[in-house]
């Protein structure tokens, strides 16, 4: 959805819980404390907030973990056939390429402002305007606006200031580290390649890196 709450999700949007909160807080203070940043007090790690290298690592790992996922990407949408790209698991879910379309929009979206990066002007603003692109699922579009939305959310994510990085950010109508909104982009985007793996399988389709 184009509104976010608390949650950083934005599928159907919901207030996040206090545990889950917290539970995102103590996975990005581990993260933080895996980056190996010195002196990291019980303060520090009860608000995880990243300093400039940490954040610098937090984000070179998310990149090469958006990368992984876009090979993913591509090996499914090019081994589904176009004529399976309608097809739905039910009435009103996503269709194949419904999904699709949904994580371009994410690369498009949602990828470069969980790092206070601009979001891309090919999807405008409002909830008509991302419902009408995620239509556009055709395999030809899929292949399109996969390739060139990971292309606008890697360079856009790449070129923010490492000293836009540090602290905490207001995005998403809520207040965030970087370790906080990586996270939360990424649990997304794994959850939708989980989601056309399974669409996949009932298919009769073997994503292309499974023995």
């Amino acid at each position: 959805m184009e509104q976010r709450s608390r949650s950083v999700r934005h599928v159907a949007p919901r207030r996040a819980t206090p545990s889950a909160r917290l539970s995102a807080r103590r996975c990005a203070a581990a993260l933080l404390m895996a980056a190996g940043t010195a002196g990291y007090s019980a303060a520090a790690q009860a608000q995880a907030v990243p300093d400039r290298a940490s954040a610098v690592e937090v984000r070179k790992q998310y990149l090469l973990d958006l990368d992984t996922l876009q090979s993913k990407f591509l090996a499914l949408a090019q081994a589904f056939p176009a004529e399976k790209y309608s097809w739905r698991p039910a009435p009103g879910v996503r269709s194949v390429g419904e999904v699709f379309m949904h994580v371009a929009s994410e690369y498009y979206i949602y990828a470069p402002m969980s790092f206070g990066a601009a979001r891309s002007p090919v999807i405008a603003k409002g909830q008509p305007a991302l419902e009408a692109f995620e239509k556009m699922s055709t395999k030809e579009d899929v292949l399109k606006h996969l390739k060139e939305g990971f292309a606008y959310a890697q360079s856009a994510v790449s070129g923010v200031d490492p000293a836009a990085l540090v602290g905490q950010q207001k995005l998403f109508g809520g207040t965030y580290t970087i370790l906080e909104t990586s996270l939360g982009m990424a649990a997304d985007m794994h959850e939708h390649l989980g989601q056309l793996i399974a669409y996949a399988r009932v298919n009769g389709i073997k994503p292309p890196w499974s023995k």
